[in-house]
């Protein structure tokens, strides 16, 4: 029985990362087939959102936030500001500082894909169930808070 109990606690705690990182792709998936309709990833659905919540957030501020590295949200900015949704302009007080702001398409593009979040949102929580969905999001923000830099 003991055993049987360690084979078991050994099987069970695995790749932690591999599991996150699982569970992200497929948590991406449900919401980047809700979001086609909207013209836009979940990845540059967030970066709108907070462009819109920070409006004037430099490059550096606003990675900081997002947990990523300033060079990969450069790159997934470009197709942003291609389509006009996304304008980089420099700052007035530092010249050479660069401050992103929602275009007016930017800000209806973002407004647009809402519902289309909505709906992969209760997808998920209809999928975890209505216990399980706050329990998740209130311990992945433990997660977040144990392993700040």
């Amino acid at each position: 029985m003991k055993n049987a109990r360690m084979a078991q606690k050994r099987k069970t705690t695995g790749c932690t990362c591999l599991r996150l990182r699982k569970a992200s792709r497929r948590v991406s998936q449900i919401y980047d087939r809700s979001l086609e309709v909207a013209g836009v990833t979940v990845s540059q659905y967030g970066i709108l959102g907070y462009i819109s919540r920070y409006d004037g957030v430099g490059i550096g501020a606003l990675a900081e936030k997002l947990i990523m590295d300033p060079t990969t949200l450069t790159r997934n900015l470009h197709p942003l500001q291609q389509r006009g949704l996304v304008a980089l302009a420099r700052d007035v007080n530092d010249r050479r500082a660069r401050r992103l702001h929602l275009t007016e398409a930017g800000r209806k593009a973002f407004a647009a894909a809402g519902p289309a979040w909505a709906r992969a949102q209760r997808q998920i929580e209809q999928a975890l169930g209505e216990d399980e969905t706050p329990a998740l999001n209130a311990a992945l923000d433990r997660v977040l808070e144990r392993l700040a830099e």
